[in-house]
């Protein structure tokens, strides 16, 4: 895997507000240890968690950029900012 020394959260069985919970204290978390990127992992399914990661990046103050993984669309490569 391209991306297996990335620190990694997986949303697998969280609900949305817990997911949430979760990604703003693994972001922080991170941003104090100076971590250049993160992965989070929230799956295919029905979108309801992607849908959510998105917009809680998106609104992120320590978050630089986003993507969706090329060759797995249910994780996402986040790049924190300095």
């Amino acid at each position: 895997m391209l991306y297996n020394h990335l620190p990694t959260l997986d949303l697998h069985g969280y609900d949305r507000d817990y997911g949430r919970i979760q990604i703003l204290e693994f972001l922080e978390d991170h941003h104090r240890m100076k971590t250049p990127k993160v992965i989070i992992i929230h799956g295919i399914g029905t979108g309801i968690l992607r849908k959510m990661t998105q917009e809680t990046l998106k609104k992120h103050k320590y978050v630089l950029e986003y993507k969706i993984d090329n060759f797995n669309d249910g994780m996402t490569v986040v790049t924190l900012k300095k």
